[in-house]
């Protein structure tokens, strides 16, 4: 298997090299990693979890998903919030809040990216493409 030498040059990240610059551009957009050598997609990850590889470029995510896993968190807050585990389209796993009642957020749920972070825990912050009808359920 052949590795990029650490001596080699690199071109710098900008909009020549194709790379996006992670505190650039719209506000509204999820950036995420995607390795060069086996193109595995990663949120935040220094390494490929798949096959340890550095050589990562970014990509700005189209913003869509489905809620893998959802929870009401009461602790170290004045009110209770939403904590969700969302699996974009690209293919990797990113953990925010869903916007909408605390109970009617569950698994299987399309979920779209409304706003880059929140503002307290920097954490993305989705909105549900279908209103729940799950009211007998």
């Amino acid at each position: 298997m052949y590795h990029a030498s650490g001596n080699a040059t690199r071109p710098a990240a900008g909009s020549a090299t194709g790379l996006l610059e992670p505190g650039a551009g719209d506000r509204e957009a999820l950036c995420f990693q995607r390795c060069t050598w086996c193109g595995t997609a990663m949120y935040q990850r220094l390494l490929c979890p798949v096959c340890r590889g550095s050589d990562l470029r970014t990509e700005r995510s189209a913003g869509t998903g489905t809620v893998r896993h959802a929870t009401v968190v009461h602790r170290n807050t004045p009110a209770a919030r939403n904590v969700s585990l969302i699996e974009m389209s690209e293919g990797f796993v990113v953990r925010g809040r869903v916007m909408g009642p605390l109970i009617g957020v569950h698994g299987g749920d399309r979920v779209r990216l409304t706003t880059a972070q929140d503002p307290v825990r920097g954490e993305p912050v989705f909105q549900l493409l279908d209103e729940p009808f799950r009211a007998w359920s």
